[in-house]
């Protein structure tokens, strides 16, 4: 291995995923879903400038995502096609949301972070990224887009390596537009379930639950959980949730879903471990983004049984689900 080149590969990086966030937001791999086209009928399609949007897609065909032909046109890769909205498991929607500007710039301070310990969105932008958020329903939508993708990627994941049967319902605490609580409802008839998050992010829920074909057996309601989640759940479900927050927030977080879960209840944390990943390098940048972004982290196996103990309940069982989330299951201390 020639070091200096493949140093050279990770420090530009960021150039190629500004690329691909380009490429997501012109919906490019969508509009080659049929087969190959030209960059006068892309530009043409896109609005984009003829001569830069094809500097464009030959960067891109050099990382593998466009492949060019004989007659001067476009095609998508395998990648590509991953880059598409109607892809089983796109990244399209992640790839449109970390290249936004506000995004990037709070990522671009992460040396602050490492310095000081400091959140670096809160540096930049002197609110939090949930306070950021709220007051911008655009890049509210585009973040929902976003989680949504990351979800659909393991939710087929989650659902085949955990039993979810034995639940009469499910409560889905910060489930976002409820894609895995969607996943798991189709898999499991029987089951109802409740999704439960911000307002004006579960208002952005319904068209998901009807085209999955769950809306009759889904309840949406629209709270915080530092205040308080419904009622009624035999199982109470959070992806993703527990490692944006700091111990303070996440232990709050927790004894919330304590005052509501019955005695025979369980609590499902579906997140990442550092210490059994089978993803080390997703795991570990991930926990640099939550140092930036949200000030949280990705905490060890023994480190969630310490957090799930201060807010009352027993750590049960890590279940792998072959992806690089697990799910986390816990009881209530009796």
């Amino acid at each position: 291995m020639d070091a200096s080149r493949e140093l050279h590969r990770l420090v530009t990086g960021y150039q190629v995923s500004q690329a691909v966030h380009v490429a997501a937001n012109l919906g490019l791999s969508d509009l080659l879903a049929d087969g190959p086209r030209s960059v006068a009928e892309l530009a043409d399609a896109t609005g984009a400038d003829t001569r830069s949007l094809a500097r464009l897609m030959r960067a891109l065909a050099t990382v593998g995502l466009y492949v060019r032909d004989g007659d001067d046109r476009f095609a998508n890769t395998e990648l590509g096609d991953a880059l598409r909205t109607d892809a089983p498991r796109s990244v399209a929607g992640w790839a449109r949301f970390v290249g936004r500007p506000y995004h990037w710039q709070a990522y671009g301070s992460l040396e602050h972070s490492v310095r000081t310990g400091e959140n670096a969105f809160a540096a930049v932008h002197g609110e939090s990224v949930w306070d950021y958020l709220a007051k911008r329903p655009d890049e509210q939508k585009i973040f929902g887009d976003a989680m949504t993708a990351l979800s659909q990627a393991v939710a087929d994941d989650v659902v085949t390596a955990y039993d979810f049967s034995r639940f009469s319902t499910i409560v889905d605490v910060g489930g976002g537009h409820g894609i895995l609580l969607a996943t798991i409802l189709s898999h499991y008839p029987s089951v109802n379930g409740v999704l439960f998050d911000q307002p004006d992010v579960v208002a952005g829920a319904h068209e998901l639950l009807s085209a999955t074909g769950v809306s009759p057996r889904c309840r949406v309601v629209g709270g915080s959980f530092f205040d308080a989640v419904p009622e009624g759940g035999d199982a109470y479900l959070l992806k993703a949730v527990i490692h944006d927050w700091p111990e303070a927030e996440s232990v709050e977080i927790l004894r919330t879903c304590r005052r509501s879960i019955p005695a025979d209840g369980r609590l499902l944390l579906v997140e990442q471990l550092p210490d059994e990943s089978p993803d080390p390098v997703r795991t570990a940048f991930s926990d640099l983004t939550m140092l930036a972004i949200a000030g949280g982290r990705e905490r060890t196996t023994d480190e969630y049984r310490s957090l799930l103990a201060a807010a009352g309940f027993d750590l049960i069982r890590t279940v792998p689900t072959g992806s690089a989330v697990f799910v986390i299951e816990a009881a209530p201390v009796q």
